[in-house]
């Protein structure tokens, strides 16, 4: 008895550091709206085992940075810089020591468009994809050797009208995303109530060409917004701001057929409907959605393995206001919300097993989040 108390007391010190090693840590970037608290665009630590948020730098003196991506080396960072419909936005440049977090400007361009509000880039790094919300227009800027920004080499204006004669006054681009096999762009106009479809050709000047067929049209007044790919890049998931409704679509090779459509909001609801943001866990079981409006919620769905269709599991409260944008770690295990309108981000944690979300106590204090991304430290 006495030998096994020895061993067990050996190897104490071992599990203890085991249970108190830090795990993965990656930097979390947050870009804000700079109309408030918020001074610029925010890098922090997040430790993807503990759930918590540590502090590193940020930049500051760039417009309402509400919008970024991240080149696939983590060399560069590019930003919306989102100003007023009377006003032409543009699009800022950083270079990103991702070991330190620190950001450093690099030049600036006009996004030949009002209000951008949405950038993607090509894991090649040859092109930046701007929505242009305000100015209803999509550009493409190229990207130099040294991440540096060329003027835009084009920009497809969108013609037309929806119902809601409030809203859908004239064409409103919110999203430029690149298909999983980046030989197509797909981008919602939530103002003609259409998801445009691309072809992509980076090694020409003007490197978008309508496909055909060249859009797919949501029901009127629904207003498509933001749009996620499952794993395989099989199954296309669009989420319609105005008619909070998740359209499910069978994708292949550009073309869209659409296999269900699935509310986001409880029977009976009343309130004002604010749909937002959509994304996938990494292991495709579930889809997670926001609804800012009067609801400031989070939806969780889970994904049939055969169909793809979707199943309600939960609604859970984003602890803030306005739950603008939310992201998934690499690793699965958290969903952090941004709340735009209440100053915070929240880290839920996630049962990978049921898809569903615990609070972890972990809370971040950011004047006006507005998007959230993850990148690798090395």
């Amino acid at each position: 008895m006495k030998k096994i108390l020895f061993i067990i007391l050996l190897a104490a010190p071992a599990f203890l550091m085991a249970q108190t090693q830090p795990g993965k840590v990656y930097n979390l970037l947050v870009g804000t709206y700079t109309t408030g608290k918020s001074q610029g665009i925010y890098v922090y630590h997040f430790d993807a085992v503990t759930g918590k948020i540590s502090y590193q730098d940020k930049v500051t003196g760039v417009n309402n940075p509400s919008y970024l991506a991240i080149s696939n080396n983590r060399k560069f960072v590019y930003s919306v810089n989102e100003v007023g419909s009377d006003r032409a936005g543009s699009i800022s440049a950083f270079s990103f020591d991702a070991k330190s977090g620190k950001l450093t400007l690099i030049n600036k361009q006009p996004s030949n468009g009002a209000g951008p509000c949405y950038i993607s880039i090509d894991k090649a790094a040859k092109n930046v994809f701007v929505a242009n919300y305000a100015g209803g227009s999509l550009s493409v800027l190229p990207v130099k050797a040294d991440g540096s920004l060329a003027e835009p080499s084009q920009t497809i204006q969108d013609e037309g009208t929806g119902p809601d004669k409030a809203r859908q006054e004239k064409p409103h681009v919110h999203t430029a995303v690149l298909s999983p096999d980046e030989k197509y762009v797909l981008y919602t106009d939530l103002g003609t109530d259409k998801v445009n479809i691309m072809h992509y050709n980076p090694s020409v000047t003007k490197p978008l060409t309508p496909a055909d067929p060249a859009f797919e049209m949501v029901n009127g007044g629904y207003g498509p917004r933001h749009i996620a790919f499952n794993p395989k890049g099989t199954l296309m998931y669009l989420i319609q701001e105005m008619g909070g409704a998740i359209n499910v679509y069978n994708y292949k090779q550009g073309t869209l057929k659409q296999i269900q459509s699935q509310t986001i909001v409880p029977d009976g609801f009343n309130g004002q409907i604010g749909a937002a943001d959509i994304h996938i866990s990494p292991d495709g079981k579930y889809l997670y959605s926001t609804n800012r409006g009067s609801a400031n919620e989070i939806e969780v769905f889970a994904i049939n393995r055969d169909s793809g269709k979707l199943n309600f599991v939960e609604r859970t409260s984003s602890l803030g206001k306005t739950p603008r944008n939310f992201v998934i770690d690499p690793s699965g295990n958290f969903l952090l919300v941004a709340n735009q309108n209440s100053d915070d981000v929240y880290v839920f944690k996630i049962n990978k097993n049921t898809g569903k979300l615990t609070y972890t106590g972990n809370k971040l204090e950011v004047g006006n989040p507005s998007c959230l991304k993850f990148a690798d430290m090395n």
